[in-house]
C-alpha cells in the first residue's frame, strides 16, 4: 500500500493520526514477536500526554511534603503508613525551569537473556518532535543516547506538516559530516542505524530512505544489540494498520 498523508484530507478526519500510529506500532510489535528469536521481546510504549511517566520521574503536588518515613503529609489528617526506606527532603528552592516532555510512540525490543537489556528501538516521529528547535534537539539526543549504549534504532517520520528533519538534527548535533544528511528537501523518511565497533572505533552504519506520499515504505535492517540484524518490513505492517483503520 502506498504511503498516505495522515495530516491532510481525505485521510485526515477519517482516521485520527494518533490512533493510526498506535495501531501501526502494535502491528510492528506483533510482526516482530512472530519473527524475533526467543530471547527478544518487542513491546509498545505509548506516551501522548504532557506529563512525565511515573517510571521516569514523580511530580510532586504543590504544598505536599514527605514525612520522615516517606509517606505524604499535606495536613489532611491521613494516617501515615510506615515504609522501609526513609525519604530525603531536599532544602527549599525558588528556582524552577520549564522542561520539554514530547509525545512518545516507540516499539522497544528487549533482550530477555540479558536481564531485559534494551536491544533496539523503533521511533515513530510525531509533529511535536519536529515542532521547535528544543523538541528536535531532545529527539536527536534520545536517538544518540540509544546508539551510545549499542541499541539499534529505526526512525520512521511520516509527518508531512512540519518541514524539518530530525535525522539532520542528529547529524548536526553530533558534528558529523554534511554528507551524512538527507537529500535537500527531505521531510519524510525512514532511517535505520546500526551501532558497531569497526577497526577500533565506534561507528553507526546508516540506511536512509526518503519517503513520498503515494510511494511504498521500505524494508530496513533492525539491529539487535549483541545479536545481529533482522528484517523490518514497514510496508507489510503499514498495510495491516491501514486495514484496521479502514484507510483504503
Amino acid at each position: 500500500m502506498p504511503m498516505h498523508d495522515h495530516f491532510r484530507p481525505p485521510v485526515f478526519g477519517q482516521s485520527a493520526r494518533e490512533s493510526f500510529h498506535a495501531g501501526w506500532a502494535v502491528a510492528i510489535r506483533n510482526d516482530l514477536n512472530r519473527r524475533l528469536p526467543e530471547r527478544f521481546l518487542a513491546e509498545v510504549k505509548i506516551h501522548l500526554g504532557t506529563a512525565v511517566e511515573a517510571d521516569v520521574a514523580e511530580f510532586e503536588k504543590a504544598g505536599t511534603v514527605q514525612s520522615a518515613n516517606g509517606s505524604p503529609e499535606n495536613g489532611g489528617g491521613g494516617v501515615a503508613t510506615a515504609v522501609a526506606a526513609v525519604t530525603y527532603s531536599p532544602p527549599a528552592t525558588r528556582l524552577s525551569m520549564a522542561i520539554d516532555v514530547p509525545p512518545e510512540l516507540t516499539v522497544q525490543i528487549w533482550d530477555l537473556e540479558r536481564d531485559r537489556r534494551l536491544a533496539a528501538v523503533l521511533e515513530l516521529v510525531s509533529p511535536a518532535n519536529k515542532d521547535c528547535p528544543a523538541s528536535r534537539q531532545v529527539f536527536a539526543a534520545k536517538v544518540a543516547g540509544y546508539l551510545g549504549v549499542g541499541a539499534g534504532v529505526v526512525v520512521a517520520d511520516l509527518v508531512t506538516i512540519k518541514h524539518f528533519n530530525p535525522h539532520d538534527e542528529l547529524i548536526q548535533m553530533t558534528r558529523q559530516p554534511d554528507a551524512l544528511r538527507m537529500p535537500d528537501g527531505t521531510t519524510t523518511y525512514v532511517v535505520a542505524y546500526r551501532p558497531v565497533r569497526r577497526e577500533g572505533e565506534n561507528v553507526a552504519d546508516i540506511w536512509p530512505h526518503p519517503l513520498a506520499v503515494g510511494q511504498p515504505l521500505p524494508a530496513v535492517p533492525l539491529s539487535l544489540r549483541g545479536y545481529g540484524c533482522v528484517r523490518l518490513d514497514l510496508e507489510e505492517t503499514y498495510t495491516e494498520a491501514c486495514g484496521w483503520a479502514r484507510i483504503g
